[in-house]
């Protein structure tokens, strides 16, 4: 019972909620970087760099099952789809842990060292990597709660089609941008550590 109010309350009520998980899920991101949260533990240099391969490796997988979940949509595979977009927003939620916990018990950043034209790149791309990130937040909760909440036919009525493509378009770039990102400063290039002041090293 509580579980059909729950979703029923869900169905009537998709922008709230979305609005509501919205602010709550960038409340705990700024609240890692911003204060000093007793709730991780310290982590060494060689943790910090494991789960940071970690989360490289959850993007990675979400990227695959978000680009499978679009493929099966434009076949007409409802049910591929649906498995395929809920798995990818369980990667991220995991994905978030592993990040947020990586985040509060390191002890610093790291800074990008390589060639100026290619530190300008990097930088371009952890740029538009990060403000994807925080903006497809709200979208992506959207178009998730129409779906796990409304039978297909019904979100032929709805904007989860629409609100989708945003979605997955925006939500499929910033991952791929994290990787490369992550793939610069951890594998092809060099960083320097230092004390961490914002939300840009991966």
């Amino acid at each position: 019972m509580a579980t059909a109010d729950a979703r029923r309350r869900l169905r009537e009520r998709p922008l709230e909620t979305t609005i509501f998980l919205s602010i709550v899920g960038y409340a705990l991101v700024i609240g890692t970087f911003v204060l000093d949260l007793p709730i991780y533990p310290d982590l060494t240099l060689q943790q910090v760099n494991t789960l940071s391969h970690l989360t490289a490796i959850i993007n990675a997988v979400t990227t695959v099952l978000l680009v499978l979940g679009w493929y099966w949509i434009k076949a007409g595979e409802i049910e591929k789809h649906r498995a395929a977009m809920g798995s990818a927003f369980v990667s991220i939620m995991l994905f978030l842990v592993v990040y947020l916990v990586r985040v509060g018990g390191g002890s610093g950043e790291k800074s990008f060292i390589g060639p100026d034209l290619v530190t300008y790149a990097y930088l371009l791309m952890l740029a538009i990597h990060i403000i994807l990130s925080i903006v497809s937040v709200p979208v992506v909760l959207y178009a998730l709660i129409l779906g796990l909440t409304h039978t297909p036919a019904e979100l032929r009525e709805t904007a989860h089609a629409r609100v989708g493509r945003i979605a997955a378009s925006a939500w499929i770039l910033s991952l791929v941008l994290g990787v490369v990102t992550y793939l610069l400063l951890n594998h092809v290039y060099d960083y320097e550590l230092a004390a961490m002041i914002a939300p840009i090293a991966f």
